[in-house]
């Protein structure tokens, strides 16, 4: 039988068939993009036994108990798909690329669904600054062409009198409530910055221009390599536009020794918050240990860089059916 409840125009797409064909021709470019530089599109599981361990990061999770199962019956949902996209350029892919949906628990917003699409490539033999590049040329090609400009990570702290390379915990507590927020208690010192950048600098960041931030707290590196120095810092980029971040890239990190140390290290994090141990992804720390090439990779929200495309000032004004409608 079929249930008449709710609103009735919910089945209903959220956007018109124009503004999906609209979509549609700006993936279609994105696909030449890739075709024409010779990169191999790869395929990769939606689902894995392991799950990222990142902190900040909230894996959605599917119950299966049919044959093959890990002993707990549990499956990840993808929230990217680095760790399969690397164990291929282990196996020797060389440069490849995918569009893919993930999933995030807890993200629903104006520039956030559960669900959305990702576009994730790798360029063995290259760094970070080669890769900013072409995410820039990218981002030309869909969006039109755009000034570059390029930050480090410091600098976007200096209108606050702020050196989030040496500041202490509480001098970047006491910067941010001079800026009007008021940290919560227990926040730690990175999560302070993020703090202050995202409420009072991403906002004006990218505005008219692709904008690249890099030279992150070695704090920060997550899977990017660190590059030594006073300060060490992370070589890992994230790129902007219209107040967006739209691009997160690193100089991957290919040591398994550090990335194990690295997801022991998120594990300690997520135990101190109360959150869910998620297994450990063995086959990346094996893939690793058996040599991943030197490379660069980023992944790209496309829903966002549409949403800049089009013109578009909520992200489900570029999706067919966001969560309310799924």
């Amino acid at each position: 039988m079929v249930s008449h409840g709710g609103d009735s125009d919910q089945w209903r797409p959220a956007v018109s068939l124009e503004r999906l064909k609209a979509r549609a021709a700006l993936l279609d470019r994105v696909r030449w993009f890739f075709r024409e530089r010779g990169l191999l599109e790869v395929e990769t599981p939606v689902l894995s036994a392991a799950a990222v361990t990142d902190p900040n990061l909230d894996s959605l999770v599917a119950d299966y108990r049919g044959p093959g199962a890990p002993p707990e019956g549990r499956l990840y949902m993808q929230t990217s798909p680095e760790f399969p996209m690397k164990r291929l350029l282990a196996a020797g892919s060389g440069p490849i690329w995918q569009v893919c949906h993930v999933f995030r628990g807890g993200e629903r917003g104006p520039r956030h669904n559960p669900e959305f699409t990702m576009l994730e490539w790798y360029r063995p033999g290259w760094d970070h600054h080669q890769l900013m590049d072409e995410v820039s040329e990218l981002v030309a090609f869909v969006c039109g062409e755009r000034p570059v400009r390029r930050r480090t990570y410091a600098e976007l702290f200096r209108p606050f009198a702020l050196d989030p390379h040496g500041a202490s915990a509480e001098e970047c507590a006491a910067a941010a409530r001079r800026l009007g927020f008021q940290p919560p208690d227990g926040l730690d010192r990175d999560g302070v910055l993020d703090l202050i950048l995202s409420h009072a600098v991403t906002p004006e960041l990218g505005r008219g221009v692709v904008e690249f931030v890099h030279e992150f707290p070695a704090s920060q590196a997550a899977l990017a390599r660190i590059c030594p120095g006073s300060p060490p810092v992370a070589e890992r980029f994230e790129c902007f536009l219209e107040g967006m971040e739209i691009a997160n890239g690193f100089h991957e990190l290919g040591d398994a020794e550090e990335q194990a140390a690295r997801f022991r290290h998120d594990l300690e994090v997520r135990a101190s918050r109360g959150l869910r141990q998620p297994p450990v992804d063995q086959r990346l720390l094996q893939a690793l240990a058996s040599g991943l090439p030197s490379c660069a990779g980023v992944a790209v929200g496309l829903d966002r860089l549409f949403m800049v495309a089009l013109g578009a000032g909520h992200i489900d004004e570029v999706l067919p059916f966001p969560l309310e409608r799924a």
